[in-house]
């Protein structure tokens, strides 16, 4: 190498973890080798190599090589046998792609470097040592902050997949140091994730701030003693051993032996058929076709070649970088977000968005310039804009593309101008807004890309774009939801929500453009067709930005932190399979509803006549302060209280105390709200939701509650209650289409089942296997009476204790269920506890976990973060004390439930069965069935949701699933 000579140094190790996390799991279809590493690491790759060629990123390298971790110990266990003590194993799935990838280096042509005893940073700071000195200047593909100690003259690092390069003065503003005092302040602060110890208490800023001061380590180790802030100076002064021995451990080797000289790294041409051999071994279709028609290779001339998969599968340092910033993908595997989730989180989203690199396509040739760049990265976020929150009903008025952080674009389909209003088709108001692409010829274009499965899509809220375009026949996969990912990382009730601009703020410190900032609100709302172009093209395009922007930030955590898994078997598939049951909707019948409402009305008004002769005058029922003079002011009822307006508190829950206690005014008051809330809720609101053809079209969130649970809305179906006959005369009006039965199938018990399994109850086990009425037996072990025989009210009081304890039911909870006094209710429960100890045990062992953690987990790993578990107020602190216990049992049956139901319409289809999907709530699916198909339906459904938790979990009891078909929902359940 001489003077004017560049080379390239790739982080492999870096890169590995990279690829393993930005794509999801894919298998080789010949064999099921899992290859989703090796192809990200292919791409990325291919895509350095051809953009240095073209100089893209500095100096075309005249050297290049890819340095990879060699799994063993290195000299520094020598100095300290703790170091990476705490490190994981690679997830099972990486494993046999470490030799792959390394063959895949090979394949391309360049130099594969590995060093038994030393790490991929010592050989990068040794080529990087000789290649300065030989004159030449030095790239290192890399993020990690243990190699911004090497940056300097002539040596910069490069952040690809942020295209940032790092010098000198951008560690400084990243740090607070220069380069030359990188190892300083590592040695100060440490790294949890190499588990090098530093000095307790002292993190980067502060570190900057001491290096500043004094200047060096050790000449701030030799005056700690002049620091003014004490604990700083007492920490400095115990722990300078600990902080030399860090110094040593985060110093890079620059004089490693060397097997593979600089000269022999000499970068070449790739031998094409070669490299299209292991290609088209791998399966990469569309890699290969970008390499062919760079290279000129004839892929049809080309045999795949035989990749040995069987090599020692050495793996990288499983967790490279680390704090201060670690930006590494890998280096969130050892490190706790409670430790370094914001500091990360800023490192990874550090370019400022910047709305004014965005464009506003307007013709074909651009749309095909981004559809490309979005086929080379591999990855493309993308978002509609549409005439409606509904997407039953939303016309596509534009649509958003984002390739990299601050690469973005809009694609106006159908403005009309402003003052045009939402008049899609008026031409006239079109023509002054400006050239836009037909709807036609953009899904054209479009739909190869948003099909293609080797281009990963990204959006928020995903199952909302993928309706809309299914919708305008184009079945976008495979597809990341930004929104899915945050919500199964953290489902807190304490956060604000997992909403984009929330995200935004929270992890990009970014506050995108409104919706009401762009159309408006009340009076001065305009629909966003009439919004000018330009202003909805910065909307629309930093729209897409910030998801693909969260999604770097956010996807590789799910690795990081065990929750993967979680995204990928019970979030990710369920998208499709929801909005296609939204698009379905559920048949309804009109003059049912108008029947109801004119019953229940008649119900109220009698019911409002004996509140009032009760009352002793007549009073507006509906009026929570006219309600209030009456029960305490008049009456004088117990328990009254007044709110912080000086008015009587009137809800439910107090009112239905009263009633339990035997006072009729409030029952009848409680009654008469039920049924006046059914009727506005349902059989008056229900006809305004449906479509031409009778169909209600709900819509499910996937991330509104802590504990996995689905909600469904506009309308709500999953509240109807199915114990009173209101409720039940409800559900008669959702019926099934002539020639079609609904089927209902509907787990029975499964969250006691659940509870015995997860706290180990011996009684209740064996109850469930051997299918004895669990309720029963429940009665005979607390109140020794024989199940033949038992009376109805025995085993209903057994049934509402099994029950209430799942939920954490106090006393006084269960005396107004029962309507029994409070000092029998709590008897019953204590005996409970007596006769199955486990339960008990279970419980403590939940919030012993919870109050250690901050969180609680499914038997499928989800997790449901409950931050005030360890709350000085007693009240707050037992409130979260129930949901936690709660969470991992009702969790588990969301979990299974969401299971069955991706695996349901395959399992039709592998039995040529046409019955649809349409609802879920709760514990049950709804289906709509053909007359002929309702016998060979059932048992596949019933399968399905019986053997959900195969074969992640094996339940000590049996599922059992009641299905049963009829002409409306209300006889089918």
């Amino acid at each position: 190498m001489q003077k004017g000579d560049h080379l390239f140094l790739v982080d492999g190790s870096a890169y590995i973890f990279r690829a393993y996390h930005a794509l999801p799991p894919l298998t080789r279809k010949s064999d099921g080798l899992p290859i989703g590493a090796v192809s990200g690491f292919c791409n990325m790759l291919w895509k350095l190599v051809e953009e240095s060629r073209e100089t893209s990123v500095g100096v075309a390298p005249t050297h290049f090589a890819v340095i990879f971790d060699h799994s063993s110990t290195t000299f520094r266990n020598a100095l300290y046998d703790q170091y990476k003590a705490n490190r994981q194993a690679p997830p099972e799935d990486l494993v046999p792609q470490f030799a792959v990838i390394r063959e895949a280096v090979r394949a391309f042509d360049l130099p594969c470097v590995e060093k038994q005893g030393f790490e991929a940073d010592d050989l990068i700071a040794t080529y990087t040592r000789l290649a300065v000195e030989a004159g030449g200047d030095v790239t290192i593909v890399s993020s990690d902050k243990d190699l911004m100690q090497l940056v300097g003259p002539g040596v910069i690092l490069y952040d690809q997949m942020k295209d940032k390069r790092l010098g000198p003065q951008e560690v400084f503003e990243k740090f607070g140091v220069y380069p030359e005092k990188m190892i300083d302040l590592q040695a100060l602060v440490g790294d949890s994730s190499d588990n090098v110890p530093g000095v307790p208490g002292i993190g980067p800023k502060t570190a900057a701030d001491l290096l500043g001061a004094y200047g060096t380590l050790e000449n701030l180790l030799e005056n700690a003693g002049e620091i003014k802030q004490a604990k700083r100076r007492e920490s400095i002064l115990a722990h300078a051993e600990q902080a030399r021995l860090s110094k040593r451990l985060v110093t890079l080797d620059q004089h490693t032996p060397l097997e593979v000289g600089l000269d022999d790294l000499f970068i070449h041409e790739p031998d094409g058929e070669k490299l299209v051999a292991f290609l088209k071994a791998m399966e990469f279709t569309s890699l290969t076709r970008r390499v062919t028609a760079k290279l000129g290779t004839d892929a049809s001339a080309v045999e795949a070649a035989q990749v040995d998969v069987t090599a020692p599968a050495r793996g990288p340092d499983l967790d490279p970088g680390g704090t201060p910033g670690g930006e590494k993908t890998g280096s969130h595997l050892a490190m706790t977000p409670a430790a370094h989730a914001a500091e990360r989180l800023q490192a990874e989203a550090a370019t400022p968005v910047d709305r004014s690199t965005y464009e506003t396509v307007r013709d074909e040739a651009r749309l095909e310039h981004w559809i490309a760049r979005a086929r080379e990265t591999g990855v493309v976020a993308f978002d509609v804009e549409t005439t409606s929150l509904d997407a039953m009903r939303a016309d596509l008025v534009g649509l958003s593309l984002a390739v990299a952080p601050g690469e973005a674009a809009y694609v106006p389909i159908a403005h009309v101008g402003e003052g045009g209003g939402d008049l899609l088709s008026d031409e006239a108001a079109r023509e002054g807004v400006g050239a836009q692409i037909p709807l036609g010829t953009v899904l054209d274009l479009l739909k190869p890309l948003l099909e293609d499965p080797a281009i990963l899509k990204v959006a928020q809220n995903a199952k909302y774009d993928y309706l809309v375009m299914r919708r305008h026949g184009v079945e976008t996969a495979p597809l990341d939801d930004t929104m899915l990912i945050s919500y199964v990382l953290d489902a807190s009730s304490s956060l604000e929500g997992h909403g984009m601009d929330e995200l935004s703020e929270r992890f990009l410190g970014h506050k995108p453009i409104s919706f009401k900032e762009l159309c408006g609100s009340g009076r001065t709302l305009k629909p966003i067709a009439a919004v000018a172009i330009e202003r909805v093209s910065e909307y629309a395009a930093e729209d897409a930005d910030v998801t693909l922007r969260l999604w770097r930030v956010l996807k590789p955590r799910l690795a990081a932190e065990g929750l993967a898994h979680v995204y990928e078997r019970l979030e990710r598939p369920l998208v499709p399979v929801l909005a296609r049951m939204e698009e379905r909707g559920i048949r309804t019948d009109r003059q049912i509803l108008s029947r109801l409402s004119g019953r229940f009305a008649q119900k109220a008004a009698g019911l409002e006549a004996d509140i009032h002769i009760l009352a002793g005058e007549p009073f507006n029922v509906g009026s929570p302060k006219q309600l209030g003079e009456i029960l305490f002011g008049k009456l004088g009822l117990p328990g009254g209280k007044k709110t912080k307006t000086g008015q009587w508190a009137t809800d439910a829950r107090l009112l239905e105390d009263l009633a339990a206690e035997g006072h009729d005014l409030p029952r009848r008051i409680v009654d008469w709200r039920q049924l006046t809330k059914l009727k506005g809720t349902y059989t008056d609101a229900l006809p305004t939701y449906m479509d031409a053809e009778d169909r209600i079209h709900t819509s499910y969130s996937m991330a509104s509650t802590t504990t996995g649970r689905l909600s469904s809305s506009e309308p709500n179906l999953q509240n109807i209650p199915v114990r009173t006959e209101e409720g039940r005369a409800i559900r008669t009006a959702f019926v099934a289409p002539a020639g079609h039965k609904l089927l209902s199938a509907d787990y029975s018990q499964i969250e006691l089942r659940l509870l015995a399994h997860m706290a180990e109850i011996p009684q209740l086990t064996e109850a469930f296997r051997q299918g004895i009425d669990i309720h029963a037996m429940t009665a005979s072990e607390m109140f020794g009476v024989p199940v033949e025989g038992m009376p109805s009210d025995v085993r209903r009081r057994a049934k509402a204790i099994n029950f209430g304890i799942v939920y954490g039911i106090s006393a006084f909870g269960l005396a107004a269920q029962l309507s029994i006094p409070r000092e029998e209710a709590g008897a019953y429960i204590k005996r409970y506890f007596e006769r199955f100890p486990g339960i008990r045990d279970y419980m403590d062992r939940v919030k012993l976990f919870c109050r250690r953690t901050g969180h609680v987990e499914t038997l499928f790993g989800r997790r449901a973060h409950y931050p005030d578990i360890g709350s000085s107020n007693p009240q707050v602190r037992a409130a979260v004390e129930r949901a936690a216990i709660n969470a991992p049992i009702q969790g588990s049956a969301a979990d299974i439930i969401r299971r069955a139901m991706v695996r349901m319409e395959e399992a039709l289809a592998a039995e040529r069965l046409s019955a649809r999907m349409l609802l879920q709530v709760h514990d049950e699916l709804v289906f709509e069935v053909p007359d002929d198909e309702v016998e060979a339906t059932i048992p596949v459904v019933r399968r399905v949701m019986e053997r959900a938790a195969d074969p992640v979990v094996e339940l000590a009891v049996p599922l059992v699933v009641d299905a049963r078909a009829a002409a409306n929902w209300d006889e089918a359940h």
